[in-house]
């Protein structure tokens, strides 16, 4: 989002806040704050994550908003991104008197303000890219989206680059492997793996004849060298990263994990929810998390 075009509209509308909004269709729509608004924008109802009847009323022409005929057939809600632009004198008086006691913008203070005399809340329209990453699963898919061709959100445009901070770190070494739709980071090192429509993170080692597909690994803090790795074998212990012929799909693998050989982190039963966190891992929306720092053993089958 360009935020300066959010302030100018902000400041032309003349509005005492203004809210980051976007369409959305009705299968997202109840995972969000939806809103109202009139013809001229100005938001009139709330409603928080609605279901059923409640959802279905909140249903509006989003060709009010800027969109086409067919796009607002499409989508018609208009979802909170919990974006806001506040006159300065609004916002004190909100936080100072009006609603000291409350805790939050979007469920509790602007609703109330939005209700009351003269208030006037408007609504600014984004269509770029954008997702709430407040599930497992949204986090998830919204990563691994990065990495089809083409993607959805692109990291690499040259006239508005992202960087990364920097890091220090050797690029990546990969040795005889198979990748297809891969992000791959600084000091990796993959052995005759298979990583596809991946996102493997720092550090992260993946040995010979593994397996990652739909999956991520978030990486590691610190590197084990060779004589280190071996005393955690010999010690009967398993190394840092993911072990030879493992399979990992569907799943986040948080950082310093430690998975052994022949392994398969795949959901086989096809678990929605389950918390085996005593055994380094949970399950949310069928997907396998497994634990900072848990190790999961030679052979482990989940």
């Amino acid at each position: 989002m360009d935020y300066a075009k959010f302030v100018e509209h902000h400041r032309a509308t003349g509005a005492d806040i203004t809210i980051g909004c976007l369409p959305v269709d009705p299968e997202r729509a109840s995972d969000f704050g939806l809103m109202k608004v009139d013809a001229g924008g100005k938001v009139v109802e709330f409603a928080e994550k609605p279901k059923g009847a409640e959802l279905e009323a909140m249903q509006v022409d989003t060709t009010a908003l800027g969109l086409s005929a067919e796009e607002a057939k499409d989508k018609p809600y208009i979802a909170s991104m919990g974006i806001y632009v506040f006159k300065k004198s609004v916002l004190t008086d909100l936080l100072t008197a009006k609603y000291a006691d409350c805790n939050d913008f979007g469920g509790e203070i602007i609703p109330k303000y939005a209700a009351s005399s003269g208030a006037h809340v408007g609504a600014y329209l984004f269509t770029g890219y954008w997702e709430d990453i407040g599930t497992i699963k949204s986090f998830f898919d919204a990563n691994l989206a990065l990495a089809q061709h083409p993607p959805r959100f692109e990291f690499y445009d040259p006239a508005a680059p992202i960087y990364t901070s920097p890091r220090f770190l050797p690029p990546a070494q990969i040795t005889d492997c198979q990748v297809t739709e891969a992000i791959i980071s600084h000091g990796v090192a993959l052995d005759k793996a298979t990583v596809e429509h991946a996102i493997i993170g720092l550090r992260s080692r993946v040995e010979a004849g593994a397996v990652i597909k739909d999956a991520m690994l978030i990486g590691a803090d610190y590197y084990e060298d060779a004589a280190e790795r071996a005393s955690v074998r010999a010690k009967g212990g398993v190394p840092i990263g993911v072990g030879p012929r493992s399979v990992v799909q569907n799943a986040i693998v948080d950082k310093n994990a430690r998975i052994g050989a022949d392994c398969r982190i795949v959901n086989e039963a096809g678990v929605e929810e389950a918390d085996h966190e005593a055994d380094g891992y949970y399950i949310r929306s069928g997907i396998v998390v497994v634990l900072r720092n848990a190790t999961i053993p030679d052979g482990t089958v989940i």
